[in-house]
């Protein structure tokens, strides 16, 4: 055993240029979130200030009386940590041990949006009726050190309504989320467990339709739905729906995009699974469905919880089919901060665009947060056909 292992042990060369490697990568892949949530907070001037320095420290936003103090600091710091830390040891177990059976999704969506609404309201509620009177005693460990200022977030959601374009981001990736896995796993596991030819080729196709620009499907759908309420009027009357800048519209075509990445996913994961247990099951008693609902998917979770994430991401970072088949009004987050730079626009408004960028950015760390152990263990049983 010991010989095995000081076979497969890399020199110290490999160990080296493997890690640094990796510390550059991470580097150069956190900077830009980093520097563009550190403009977010700081005034226009300190934002687009030529010294880097004073970009992070923001004298000009700490002279408007904005900033953080060492107390501020320390205290947010902590409170952080262990919200984090609570996040990662804590959490998981909790929703786990009170959902209810077979509802283990619904569980961590409530677990993790009352994770998110009660972080919120300690971080930015109590927290700061805390430190208030406590500066004020402290002297000069209560007096600003670090510019910031929330100001281009309260600018950004209250005034600009970007909540708006956060409940339609919502709406469309809830509905490609709940489309693509309910076709995708029933088109999975019946691939899956098909053994003719048919289903060789139907995955081929599929293939081939997922390679194919988002633009040619696009074009292909936009006459249509531009002329739904007349297609639609011989079924409807005259109350016949027009598709074109609905989030149906959106979802049906994302959909269409990403099933075929969906159904090769999750048909990988059902090949994965013994199908003894579906011999077992049926022999028990059970009808193919029952089977498929009783038995394989609670084996499935941690394989459907990491395709929907794909398919999550599909939906919440698209800009080429929400922008063009969105007016205004429906506009999702995406192409709402692209609509910032595209026009006349003044150093304040950048930065607001700033913070919308980062805005969108925190529901991804929190989703990632809550289920990393089941994407961790869905990618695994991915990647190796045991």
């Amino acid at each position: 055993m010991s010989a095995t292992s000081k076979a497969m042990r890399q020199s110290l060369g490999l160990r080296l240029a493997s890690g640094s490697f990796l510390v550059f990568w991470c580097i150069l892949a956190a900077f830009p979130i980093f520097w563009i949530t550190v403009m977010s907070f700081k005034s226009p001037v300190d934002a687009f200030a030529d010294s880097p320095l004073d970009v992070i420290m923001g004298p000009v936003t700490r002279a408007g009386g904005n900033g953080l103090s060492i107390i501020d600091i320390l205290l947010g710091g902590a409170v952080t940590f262990f919200a984090l830390r609570w996040a990662f040891t804590r959490l998981p177990g909790l929703v786990a041990r009170l959902s209810p059976p077979g509802l283990i999704v619904l569980g961590w969506l409530i677990g993790a949006a009352a994770y998110a609404v009660v972080f919120l309201t300690v971080f930015f509620g109590v927290l700061p009726l805390i430190l208030g009177p406590l500066n004020a005693v402290l002297g000069p460990l209560g007096e600003p050190v670090l510019g910031l200022t929330t100001q281009h977030y309260v600018s950004v959601w209250r005034d600009n309504e970007f909540y708006r374009n956060f409940g339609n981001s919502m709406l469309v990736t809830a509905g490609v989320v709940t489309i693509s896995l309910t076709v995708g796993t029933l088109a999975g596991y019946g691939l899956a467990r098909s053994g003719s030819d048919l289903a060789f080729w139907l995955l081929i196709l599929a293939l081939i339709f997922r390679a194919l620009p988002h633009s040619v499907l696009v074009a292909g759908y936009l006459p249509w739905f531009i002329n739904s309420a007349e297609i639609l009027r011989p079924i409807f009357g005259e109350i016949s729906p027009t598709l074109y800048g609905q989030p149906w519209a959106v979802i049906a075509v994302l959909v269409s995009i990403n099933q075929p990445f969906t159904i090769w996913m999750l048909r990988s994961f059902f090949q994965n699974i013994p199908s003894e247990l579906d011999e077992a099951a049926r022999v028990d008693g059970c009808s193919h469905f029952q089977a498929f609902r009783r038995v394989i998917m609670p084996v499935m979770w941690p394989g459907v919880i990491t395709t929907g994430l794909f398919s999550f991401l599909l939906g919440y970072n698209d800009f080429l089919v929400t922008s063009l088949l969105l007016d205004a009004q429906n506009q999702t987050m995406v192409p709402a901060i692209a609509g910032y730079f595209n026009r006349e626009t003044t150093t304040t408004d950048q930065v607001e665009a700033v913070a919308a960028a980062v805005s969108i950015t925190a529901p991804l760390f929190l989703l990632v947060m809550v289920f990393q152990r089941q994407i961790v263990s869905g990618l695994t049983a991915g990647a190796v056909k045991g």
